[in-house]
């Protein structure tokens, strides 16, 4: 086999390469240009995914998490606990549970009629740097907190009490 079917067999064209082969004139440096342009706008899109990701796991914790709180802390309170002290071991058992710099939790409980109460959490969620903080706004852009809410009626039993 010769060489020049060899380079056919291959796909190389004969020849030496020429220099701005496949490009106008006046095209280098176009793709730089383009990529500085697209580079910011994949950055916000890439930023946008991952912060709603994280919003959305902490959402479905948050649900878990205190509607669990509520029935271990507040179903059946302790001889003397009353709603307050309830609402407040609900909160720290949530300030335990996330500990993260940019998310609040803020419980409170309020009457249901008929005896029951209803606890209301808010998850209150503030985006992120991939995982770093930073300034609450950009260009004149503000940057706002996303928030979460659930709610839980239960009936505060207490046993051995008498009416």
């Amino acid at each position: 086999m010769g060489v020049g079917k060899m380079h056919g067999i291959l796909g190389g064209c004969p020849g030496p390469p020429v220099e701005g082969a496949g490009r106008a004139p006046g095209e280098r440096g176009q793709m730089t240009v383009e990529l500085a342009v697209a580079f910011p706008v994949l950055l916000v899109v890439a930023l946008v995914v991952v912060n709603a990701a994280m919003f959305f796991g902490q959402c479905a914790a948050f649900d878990n998490l205190f509607c669990d709180a509520v029935r271990v802390h507040a179903a059946s309170p302790a001889y003397g606990q009353g709603t307050a002290q309830s609402v407040t071991l609900v909160q720290e058992a949530m300030d335990q549970a996330f500990p993260e710099g940019n998310v609040e939790v803020a419980v409170r409980a309020d009457d249901a009629g008929l005896g029951h109460t209803r606890f209301t959490g808010t998850l209150r969620f503030a985006p992120t740097l991939f995982g770093y903080p930073f300034r609450s706004e950009a260009f004149g852009v503000a940057f706002p907190r996303l928030s979460h809410s659930a709610q839980i009626v239960v009936d505060c039993y207490k046993p051995g009490v008498l009416l």
